[in-house]
C-alpha cells in the first residue's frame, strides 16, 4: 500500500476538478504550499498552466462593493 502524499493527492484533485487555487487547495487538500507542490508536478512532466485570477475578498470598499485580490489558479491541460 502506497502512503498518499500532497503530490499524489494533488495530481488525483486535478485530474477531478481540472483546476485549483491556494484556497481550494488548504480546504480540500490541506496542502498550504500549493506553488511547491505544482512545481514538482511541472518538474516531473507534468502540463500545468498558471493564471492569475480576481477573486472577491471579505471585505468592502466605501461604495459597498467587494474588494478583490489576485490569486493564481493552476489548471491540468
Amino acid at each position: 500500500m502506497s502512503r498518499e502524499t500532497h503530490k499524489s493527492r494533488l495530481l488525483k484533485y486535478l485530474k477531478e476538478y481540472k483546476s485549483i487555487t491556494s484556497l481550494e487547495a488548504i480546504r480540500d487538500l490541506g496542502n498550504t504550499r500549493l506553488s511547491a507542490s505544482i512545481f514538482v508536478l511541472k518538474d516531473d512532466g507534468h502540463n500545468i498552466e498558471t493564471e492569475n485570477t480576481q477573486v472577491a475578498t471579505r471585505w468592502t470598499n466605501k461604495d459597498g462593493s467587494r474588494k478583490t485580490t489576485t490569486v493564481a489558479k493552476y489548471t491540468l491541460l
